[in-house]
């Protein structure tokens, strides 16, 4: 009998350090995507949530959710301004109202442990300088001389904006890690006139705003203690000059399903690497 209880208490108490040696099964990640139409993917199939939001299955945010096994809460919405994290915003889809979201800064908790956003175009207002600026002469006159001041001075404005929002997801989401994303690359350096109907200057006028906007996220995120990923090195060779398969970007007219001036859903799964690497690191 004494065998047979000291077998018994050996059994219990290897089965107990066994157990306690096991390691923890890790929690799985809280995620929540934050930004406008380039984390979004508007046009890219399928549609999810708000119709004037253009959220698709594919943006960057689900890419990466699957990628990570994350619970994803994804309020990404087109059209999007730094405001519109604590403000509802309206949306539309071709001049008819479809509507309000609420805040997108609703979807953060306590709980979240990671928060993408991608964030400033709107501010700056690029896709419209963008449409502005297509020219089919030329021989015209660039639209750089136009635009260059207002871009500038609201890519200046966009700072104090960002330094609001990150306080505000630090605030909401304290055991967050807090991910930047850039915007990537276009067009290539003197554009590729008429494939896309920019001139060689605008051309190199629309990416350098794009840089000039990338430069002040990169910037206020390393101030605030986030992680800033750039899009734009990585995305060299698949600017919208480049063929139909290794683009991911659209340009003025989409050769994929995407909207113009956009990524595609090829752009949104290298955003998704991209992030995904940075994250591992």
């Amino acid at each position: 009998m004494k065998r047979l209880l000291h077998g018994m208490v050996g059994a219990i108490v290897l089965a107990g350090t066994v157990l306690a040696a096991a390691p923890a099964r890790a929690a799985a990640v809280e995620y929540v995507a934050l930004g406008d139409s380039m984390a979004s993917g508007p046009l890219i199939p399928n549609i999810t949530g708000p119709i004037g939001c253009g959220r698709s299955t594919h943006n960057y945010a689900h890419e990466l959710a699957a990628e990570l096994g994350a619970n994803l809460r994804d309020a990404t919405c087109s059209g999007a301004r730094t405001k519109h994290m604590t403000e509802p915003q309206s949306t539309s889809v071709g001049g008819v109202d479809t509507g309000t979201v609420p805040p997108q800064f609703d979807a953060l908790s306590a709980s979240t442990t990671l928060v993408t956003l991608t964030i400033g175009g709107n501010d700056v207002g690029l896709v419209g300088i963008a449409e502005d600026c297509i020219n089919l002469d030329p021989t015209a006159t660039p639209c750089k001389g136009e635009f260059e001041d207002e871009v500038a001075q609201r890519t200046r404005d966009l700072g104090p904006s960002l330094d609001a929002v990150l306080d505000g997801i630090r605030a909401r989401s304290p055991k967050a890690r807090i991910v930047l994303t850039g915007y990537g690359l276009y067009i290539k350096k003197d554009g590729c006139w008429p494939l896309q109907p920019v001139l060689p200057t605008d051309a190199n006028f629309l990416q350098g705003s794009v840089n000039a906007m990338n430069d002040v996220i990169r910037q206020r995120t390393t101030a605030h203690g986030g992680t800033y990923i750039d899009l734009v090195a990585p995305s060299a060779g698949h600017d919208a000059c480049q063929s139909s398969s290794r683009r991911w970007v659209e340009g003025y007219v989409p050769v994929h399903a995407a909207a113009p001036l956009h990524p595609n859903a090829q752009g949104e799964a290298a955003y998704a690497g991209i992030i995904g690497g940075a994250l591992d690191s």
